[in-house]
């Protein structure tokens, strides 16, 4: 079963499944994750398009997701170096220290607080940028990308590199990825789907219908029931 809460870091939910087929469908939202997955540290990078697992083995996984922008200041690396990544943490903070991490994690009578302290810990040595926290809001506005570079005095190149770093693509994705989940979080809602398309900002049904292929690799009606 899965159960979320907020987290104590700002923008954050811990949550959990626990002895759960681990196939399924994880479906592009703009955020990251750092999880404990078979008794590893693995982050959940930035997701273009719909992650699919087809293990059919039972896992119990306890992951802390963090909105757009955030778990890069955490892990020192450029979100597109993640981009549609499942990494073990050895592979961006090396052996040694994912070694400790993973003892100090094993050790733990709560794994979802150390999660929490470990991801805690490193953004207290990182600023964050208000200025990638205004790209997200604009792009959740669906603001067009010169829109933005002019709203936050930067070229569309300089643009395209910040956000890349950031949430490991550009705002026109970052936007498409805001307006899908609107839609999915609406059609979820009972309302309807021709609607939750117009109110998300979709020209009408079939464009939502083909968004949803393209990002989720599935009809809508199979992301409803």
């Amino acid at each position: 079963m899965y159960v979320e809460r907020a987290s104590s870091i700002e923008s954050a939910v811990v949550w959990s499944v626990g002895g759960e087929p681990a196939g399924g469908r994880v479906l592009p939202d703009g955020c990251m994750d750092l999880l404990w997955l078979d008794d590893e540290l693995v982050i959940a990078g930035p997701d273009t398009r719909a992650y699919v697992s087809r293990s059919s083995a039972r896992r119990s996984v306890v992951g802390i997701r963090l909105a757009a922008g955030v778990l890069p200041r955490a892990l020192s690396v450029p979100a597109d170096e993640l981009r549609d990544r499942r990494a073990r943490l050895a592979e961006v903070w090396g052996v040694r220290e994912a070694r400790r991490l993973r003892a100090q994690m094993a050790a733990a009578p709560d794994v979802a607080a150390e999660l929490e302290r470990i991801v805690g810990a490193r953004l207290e040595e990182s600023a964050p940028d208000p200025v990638m926290a205004y790209v997200d809001a604009l792009a959740r506005r669906g603001m067009p990308v010169p829109a933005v570079a002019r709203a936050i005095s930067l070229s569309e190149r300089q643009l395209r590199r910040r956000t890349h770093a950031a949430f490991g693509y550009g705002v026109k994705m970052l936007a498409r990825i805001h307006r899908f989940q609107t839609a999915i979080a609406l059609a979820r809602d009972g309302v309807p789907v021709a609607d939750a398309a117009v109110r998300s900002g979709y020209a009408d049904q079939p464009h939502l219908a083909r968004e949803v292929r393209t990002l989720a690799g599935a009809p809508l009606s199979a992301l409803l029931t």
